[in-house]
């Protein structure tokens, strides 16, 4: 019933730049470049005007006469869900789980269960993911799976070492 025209559908590509005005300022953003399209394409081809999205504005159209210098920006990349298993080298089973230091068993079983749960790569199993993302699901569930053998097994040694209380009756003097 409803059709979309394809201007709205078409999705556009941005460079990331610092612009220099003819008049001196400098505006960082990103050049708006459409598909199948370079940069140079762009600033060379035969319009006017070249379409520009400031960092936290609004898009705005620049004659291209107003501009004085275009610098390519590296932008940072956002960190790799791999590089945030990795990031996590310091193995702590409390903080992997969310519980207290001196947690009982039956927390650090309800947090496992909760988190295991969020994480399992069989929720996501008739979902399409990305590998990146499925890899960060399994090694996820392998971090959790892993604290909670590791408290289990702490907490229950810890169960069978407790002291037993000084029996009750008297030494003989003597």
């Amino acid at each position: 019933m409803f059709e979309r025209n394809r201007v709205d559908t078409i999705e556009h590509n941005g460079v990331a730049v610092e612009i220099t005005t003819a008049n001196g300022d400098t505006i960082a953003g990103r050049l708006i470049v459409g598909p199948g399209r370079s940069l140079a394409q762009v600033l060379n081809g035969d319009g006017a005007f070249v379409e520009f999205e400031p960092w936290g504005g609004d898009r705005v159209h620049f004659s291209k006469r107003l501009l004085r210098s275009i610098k390519l920006v590296q932008a940072d990349r956002p960190e790799s869900l791999n590089g945030r298993v990795n990031a996590m080298d310091g193995f702590d089973p409390y903080t992997i789980l969310g519980v207290r230091k001196g947690a009982s068993l039956d927390e650090a079983r309800s947090a496992w269960h909760r988190l295991s749960m969020a994480y399992h790569p069989d929720r996501y199993a008739m979902a399409e993911l990305p590998e990146e993302v499925s890899t960060y699901l399994a090694a996820m569930a392998r971090r959790i799976n892993a604290a909670y053998t590791a408290l289990e097994t702490a907490l229950t040694q810890r169960k069978a070492v407790q002291p037993r209380p000084a029996p009750a009756y008297a030494a003989p003097k003597g």
